[in-house]
């Protein structure tokens, strides 16, 4: 029964004497066959919109590890891509997008009711993982969060501070909230869409709610997601859903509260002992070692892992790392990581 399945049980609130465990950007480049795959593909997005090569990519990491859970192997770009974004990546440097900066560029996005005809692979992709999944693996699907998103859409790339979105906030405020709405839309319909393909789990991203201060945390970062959440779970009842403030630090407390969501990630910059006392009190804690000890790895990580699970062991945890895997990372790591959280 599905109900059976760990992660569903920890999302509903139920302390296990072992975490489930996943972890982010867990079918990725530190894997020989996820590279493999790739070069067969091409490209990065040719392989996001390849809906039996994004499959395989799903399963490696569940082959290998046996995972609690898999996650849909896409990315975040896509939805402004099917608004109407330009979108390609740059090998060794990452995503690009054309700009939005005025009014114009806001009315040439496309409605949102034309998302899916560019998003359909994607949906293919978790109709086929909710067939080939193991019956003990949970599949989430995710999106990014408006405001992480409009970063990219109004910078054009990734920048580290975020400049460019705070600052057409600052300077043409309509615009930039125009974003933010279309971007709230369009995510609830294409999360909506991979719920009906089959997703059990919804996880969103926010990986620069860190830099939104006072009330354009409340506005940008809590409303929508509040919004969102809302609406998929008024859809598609008792559906999950994962928020991942990332760098939220005190505003991660509260924030099951403010926004509806069954559980909060955390990442490593907030230690799991002050997570367990100020974020675990109000629902299920994801999270949260540090990226590097997959790097690393030895008995710091065994130390670390330990005392994690410690640190979240009297409420409902899912194990997973503060960021996702990076691409220098050891795959034997990770097996130590899933051995000491399972052994003890």
């Amino acid at each position: 029964m599905p109900a059976q399945k760990t992660i569903l049980r920890a999302l509903a609130g139920e302390t296990l004497p072992t975490p489930p465990i996943w972890m982010m950007r867990q079918a990725g480049r530190y894997l020989p066959e996820y590279r493999a795959t790739r070069e067969e593909a091409g490209d990065f997005l040719s392989l996001c919109y390849n809906s039996d090569l994004a499959t395989e990519v799903t399963l490696q990491p569940i082959r290998r590890y046996g995972f609690d859970a898999a996650i849909l192997f896409a990315d975040i770009l896509l939805l402004p891509q099917a608004l109407g974004a330009d979108l390609w990546f740059v090998t060794g440097e990452g995503p690009r997008l054309s700009t939005i900066t005025d009014r114009a560029g806001l009315e040439k996005l496309k409605p949102v009711a034309e998302i899916h005809e560019t998003l359909n692979p994607v949906y293919q992709t978790v109709r086929n993982l909710a067939g080939a999944l193991p019956k003990e693996t949970t599949l989430i699907g995710f999106a990014g969060a408006p405001w992480t998103v409009a970063t990219y859409m109004i910078a054009g790339r990734g920048t580290p501070d975020q400049g460019p979105a705070h600052a057409l906030k600052a300077e043409n405020k309509e615009v930039f909230e125009g974003i933010i709405e279309r971007l709230t839309e369009g995510t609830i319909e294409y999360l909506s869409a991979q719920i009906e393909a089959g997703a059990e789990v919804i996880k969103l991203f926010d990986s620069w709610a860190g830099s939104l201060k006072g009330d354009d945390f409340e506005n940008y970062a809590v409303a929508p997601a509040k919004r969102i959440i809302s609406e998929l779970k008024a859809r598609h009842p008792g559906i999950p859903i994962i928020a991942f403030p990332r760098e939220a630090g005190d505003n991660y407390r509260g924030f099951h509260a403010k926004t509806g969501a069954d559980c909060v990630a955390v990442d490593d910059s907030v230690s799991a002992q002050w997570a367990a006392e100020n974020v675990q009190k109000d629902g299920c804690v994801q999270g949260n070692l540090k990226s590097s000890h997959m790097v690393t790895g030895g008995e710091a990580l065994v130390r670390e892992t330990r005392a994690i699970v410690d640190a979240f062991a009297k409420g409902p945890h899912i194990f997973n790392l503060g960021h996702g895997i990076t691409p220098d990372a050891n795959p034997d790591n990770v097996q130590l990581m899933i051995d000491t959280v399972r052994g003890g």
